[in-house]
């Protein structure tokens, strides 16, 4: 087997603005393998200041990887190394899977074979980035006139008032049965001013908010769950759990009303696998998210979406955030995340990746 890796950056069509801050550019990794005058493609989606596995030497494990694979390592006992707790890799380790299944396939493209790659869709949200109200406002308006009909409002970053009154400006324009509206803080909430934050924000009668205090703050968030007057997603609150006994006590402890899975920031498949099965013994229920991977990722975390049958709303709608992405099938619109196996993917351009 040969094995290669390479950096590329993707750069925004317009600034995304978080809680962390602004994006302009977000870096990623591809892993390519080749044998048999096969090849196969995983991206390693290592996100900065988030990723469990942003350290320095990220470019120098990648490499060992590929070294070891052309050594004859064991893919399985390199994924195994690659999820262990005292020293994860996630965003290599999802890499490392999406690659091997993308060598195994008839296709490279094709991971998961179901029926969204027949062109059935995906429900999704849509996303709203943090901004100025009138910014807000103007990317409101797109996804409501494409026909989304469940928004994702990034907040914690204008005055909380202003914040209030966007939300209450579309509450009268639209009903809970004719809008999902989800909100996501970043942790930007401290512990004292949270409750009272949710109640303000309970007027409006949200689906859910995502991690509105930072990870880590275990019995904090736990009470905020408990008295929360609507339901509490946890986020940020997975990543970099590794060790799957500490999952079972984090999920049981904290008792949310969701999880959101980033396979990208939790250690791919078989770790995202796990939050689902322990969240479903505790009647928690979920949804994935895609972490501003170009589309090859995308794709990757969709078609293994699919086959779980969650019909909830999935935030999978960020494939058209970049100007120098992949052209591949994938198309977000009216609410839903379609792969149309009419349409070719950028093959010529994708086959040169880590060449």
């Amino acid at each position: 087997m040969k094995a290669s890796h390479c950096k590329y950056t993707l750069n925004f069509k317009r600034p995304g603005g978080t809680s962390r801050g602004i994006l302009h550019t977000k870096d990623t990794y591809f892993l390519r393998l080749e044998q048999d005058n096969s090849f196969g493609l995983g991206e390693c989606g290592l996100f900065r200041g988030l990723s469990a596995d942003d350290r320095p030497d990220y470019e120098l494990k990648l490499q060992e990887v590929c070294s070891r694979l052309e050594q004859g390592e064991s893919p399985d006992v390199l994924l195994e190394e690659l999820a262990d707790p005292l020293s994860p890799w996630p965003s290599i380790c999802f890499g490392l899977e999406q690659a091997l299944r993308s060598l195994e396939s008839r296709d490279p493209m094709i991971l998961f074979d179901s029926e969204f790659t027949s062109g059935n869709p995906i429900p999704i949200n849509g996303l709203v980035w943090m901004g100025s109200s009138d910014f807000m406002l103007e990317q409101i308006g797109t996804l409501l006139d494409q026909g989304y009909r469940c928004l994702k409002l990034k907040i914690g970053a204008l005055e909380f008032d202003t914040e209030l009154n966007l939300l209450q400006g579309i509450r009268k324009q639209f009903s809970p049965e004719d809008l999902e509206i989800r909100v996501d803080a970043n942790g930007a909430f401290s512990p004292e001013e949270a409750i009272e934050k949710l109640k303000q924000l309970s007027a409006f009668e949200l689906h859910s908010i995502e991690q509105p205090i930072a990870a880590g703050q275990v019995e904090a968030m736990a009470g905020l769950c408990e008295q929360a007057p609507f339901p509490i997603a946890l986020d940020e609150e997975l990543i970099g759990i590794q060790d799957p006994s500490k999952r079972s006590k984090l999920l049981a402890t904290i008792r949310p009303q969701y999880i959101i899975l980033k396979p990208s920031l939790v250690g791919g498949y078989k770790c995202a696998s796990h939050w689902i099965s322990e969240s479903r013994k505790l009647g928690i229920d979920w949804w994935v998210t895609s972490a501003l991977e170009s589309n090859i990722g995308l794709n990757a975390i969709a078609q293994w979406t699919a086959t779980l049958g969650n019909p909830m709303p999935q935030g999978l709608g960020t494939g058209s955030l970049f100007t120098n992405n992949f052209t591949s099938p994938l198309l977000a619109g009216s609410g839903e995340l379609r792969y149309r196996p009419e349409v070719a993917w950028d093959m010529e351009k994708i086959k040169t990746l880590c060449t």
